[in-house]
């Protein structure tokens, strides 16, 4: 884990200084290109990469932890209009054992897949909403659900200020099918998102995810900041990020503190 974080933070002090060295005209529309880049709803083909590192999860073993890698990959459709995004999660969960061990388990997660219809579609303000089906495709039972999981997704960006752009992601799901040994599942989430650029591509920025499972009776509620950079290339934008996460309500097992880093390839 710790070599993770040690790549997490040479890739930001090499894309920090490379955008130092580029040209001053380079620059000029980095602003607008930070705003677009974190636009989840954004008319551009992205792909992305996500690392979740939880080193405690509450009522859980002392020392179990667990690390999530996401690979997302988001396509426009119809000029912008609709937006297909699919998602999918590669954890290693660590256990303590009787023996004082700790036991890993690593493998694939649930695919979740998200088709959003943008009723909205202006420079100053997107939104969508559409379907939201989570695939059970786990290697391994403690990584997934076993579930076929249905239900919606909401999301709106709001960039009307070159400064600070916001918005909000709202999905629900309930399961449908499935394993029929495994409990069913009902659980929602709230991820608000908020991006204060700085200049020349820096900007602050938090991306918590409030998550409700409703069947459990658990949630997480963190608070998050933390700082990224945007480098422009040709036509192309590679957004990187690191973004603390510290939950102020929890029940059930879940992360107590977590360290988000992640990388956009945008491809105009």
């Amino acid at each position: 884990m710790k070599k993770s974080l040690f790549i997490g933070a040479t890739l930001l002090c090499f894309i920090t200084g490379f955008a130092q060295e580029t040209k001053p005209e380079d620059k000029t529309d980095n602003a607008a290109a930070a705003a677009q880049s974190n636009n989840p709803l954004a008319n551009m083909t992205a792909f992305v990469f996500q690392n979740y590192y939880m080193p405690k999860l509450n009522e859980a073993p002392v020392d179990s932890y667990q690390n999530s890698s996401w690979l997302r990959f988001a396509k426009p459709i119809s000029d912008g209009k609709q937006l297909l995004r699919a998602s999918l999660p590669i954890t290693t969960l660590g256990m303590p054992t009787a023996n004082d061990e700790i036991e890993t388990t690593s493998g694939l997660g649930d695919l979740n897949v998200f088709y959003s219809f943008n009723f909205v579609s202006k420079p100053t303000i997107t939104v969508g909403i559409g379907p939201n089906l989570t695939i059970p495709t786990a290697t391994s039972s403690e990584l997934g659900t076993g579930k076929w999981q249905g239900g919606l997704a909401l999301v709106a960006f709001v960039a009307k200020s070159p400064v600070f752009q916001y918005g909000a992601l709202l999905t629900w799901q309930h399961s449908f099918a499935g394993d029929e040994d495994r409990n069913q599942t009902n659980n929602g989430a709230i991820q608000p998102f908020y991006f204060w650029q700085l200049g020349k591509g820096t900007y602050l920025r938090g991306a918590p995810i409030w998550y409700m499972d409703f069947e459990n009776r658990a949630y997480s509620f963190p608070i998050a900041l933390g700082i990224g950079k945007i480098v422009k290339v040709d036509k192309n934008m590679f957004n990187l990020f690191v973004e603390p996460q510290y939950s102020v309500w929890t029940r059930g097992t879940q992360p107590q503190f977590q360290l988000m880093m992640g990388i956009i390839f945008d491809l105009l």
